[in-house]
């Protein structure tokens, strides 16, 4: 009897103060990882961007070499031109072209920003890589290049501000023309180089 009296005193009495606390901690720290786990999807999701964008150029980049360049001058009777492939030359600006634009916000590229170089300049920059943006974005995006006729290499480079605190994220990729023989290939690198990729 005296049992059953101390287990219906104790059924009815409801949590300790400890059994509470010990709740609360867990919930906070189950909320405190969820917290981390959703900031680091989210910048996860943005960098994105950067990571997609410079694969596609320097894939671009590197079809545009393969694309045959001859001179668009008329020939002479029983003349001949040789065929050329060369990286586009290094884009005149970035887009946007200045950092204060991307910083901690996002910015809508005009189609005019992606279309550099010359009325009818098809070796240059944008216009050669044939990349471009509509969608608002969150990096600045320059393309380089060195010796484009010659034995060149190119960079594509994309530089952010996701949290606006003036320290850029950048990511970089490069290409290189590769000789065997007589062949010329351009040559992608197998990963993106990172710098502070969550600024």
């Amino acid at each position: 009897m005296t049992i059953l009296k101390n287990f219906q005193n104790r059924k009815e009495r409801g949590f300790t103060l400890v059994e509470l606390m010990i709740v609360v901690a867990i919930v906070g720290i189950l909320a405190a990882l969820a917290i981390y786990g959703i900031r680091k999807y989210i910048l996860n999701s943005k960098t994105a961007e950067a990571r997609n964008s410079l694969g596609q150029m320097s894939k671009d980049a590197a079809a545009a070499f393969s694309r045959e360049g001859m001179a668009a001058d008329t020939l002479a009777l029983g003349a001949s031109t040789g065929v050329t492939n060369r990286l586009c030359a290094s884009a005149p600006k970035s887009v946007p072209d200045a950092k204060t634009k991307i910083q901690g916000k996002k910015y809508q590229s005009s189609p005019s920003e992606w279309n550099d170089g010359a009325a009818g300049d098809k070796v240059t920059g944008w216009t050669c890589v044939k990349f471009s943006m509509s969608d608002p974005q969150y990096y600045m995006y320059s393309y380089t290049a060195a010796d484009p006729t010659g034995d060149g290499t190119f960079t594509a480079k994309a530089e952010g501000d996701l949290d606006g605190d003036t320290e850029l994220s950048e990511f970089t990729i490069e290409g290189a023309i590769k000789k065997e023989g007589n062949e010329r290939v351009v040559v992608i690198a197998p990963n993106l180089d990172e710098t502070n990729p969550e600024e």
